[in-house]
C-alpha cells in the first residue's frame, strides 16, 4: 500500500486534496444562499435563516456574535449593518447552520440505492518533467457508507474529512495513493 503524500508539488504537480474537493461538491449541493453576505439582500436572508430557530441562535454565539437582541433588529430591519468582522462571523454561522440542517438529507440521498458514483480526476501533471510523470487516468468509485464523511464535513473538520475520504479511496486498490490529490471530483447524485 502507499503511503500517503508527504510533499505534494514538489515536483510541479497542481491538485489539491481529494477531500477538499468532496466538501466543496457538498457544499454545492446543500445550497447556500447565492447573494453574497455583504449585499442587503444577501444578509438580510442569512439573518431570517439564523434567527428562525434556536439553533441559529446558538450557531451565531458560537462563532462569537455577542450584540444585543436590539442591534440584531437593526440588522434585520436594514437600519444598521453589521462591521466585517461581524458579516464574516454571520457567514460562518450560517455556513455551520446550514450544514447541520441539510446533513441528514444528503445522508439519505448519497447513500440510497447502494451508494452513490464519484468520479475522480487525477492532478495535473503538465508541469511535472516527463521522466517524473505517474500514469494516471480518470477513476470512478463507488462509496456506499456517507456516514463519516458527512459527520466530518458537518462539523467542518478538514482532518477527520481527510481521513474519512482516505478510507474510501483505499478501495481503488494498491495504486490509492495516486487518487489522494486531484484536479476535481464529482458524484453522481
Amino acid at each position: 500500500m502507499p503511503d500517503r503524500t508527504h510533499d505534494f508539488g514538489h515536483y510541479g504537480a497542481r491538485g489539491e486534496r481529494g477531500s477538499e474537493a468532496a466538501a466543496r461538491v457538498l457544499d454545492a449541493l446543500a445550497g447556500y444562499i447565492a447573494s453574497p453576505v455583504t449585499s442587503s439582500r444577501g444578509l438580510s436572508a442569512r439573518l431570517r435563516y439564523l434567527t428562525r430557530s434556536a439553533a441559529g441562535h446558538d450557531a451565531m454565539r458560537a462563532v462569537g456574535i455577542t450584540v444585543t437582541p436590539r442591534t440584531r433588529k437593526a440588522w434585520l430591519a436594514g437600519a444598521q449593518r453589521p462591521n466585517r468582522a461581524n458579516l464574516a462571523r454571520i457567514e460562518a454561522a450560517y455556513r455551520t447552520l446550514r450544514r447541520h440542517n441539510v446533513a441528514r438529507h444528503l445522508l439519505r440521498r448519497l447513500n440510497a440505492g447502494g451508494g452513490t458514483r464519484v468520479e475522480i480526476h487525477p492532478l495535473d501533471q503538465s508541469r511535472v518533467p516527463l521522466p517524473r510523470q505517474r500514469v494516471l487516468e480518470y477513476r470512478r468509485l463507488n462509496i456506499r457508507t456517507w456516514d463519516a464523511i458527512i459527520d466530518a464535513w458537518t462539523r467542518t473538520d478538514p482532518q477527520a474529512l481527510d481521513d474519512a475520504w482516505t478510507d474510501q479511496i483505499v478501495s481503488l486498490g494498491s495504486q490509492w495513493g495516486k487518487y489522494e490529490y486531484v484536479t476535481s471530483v464529482g458524484f453522481a447524485a
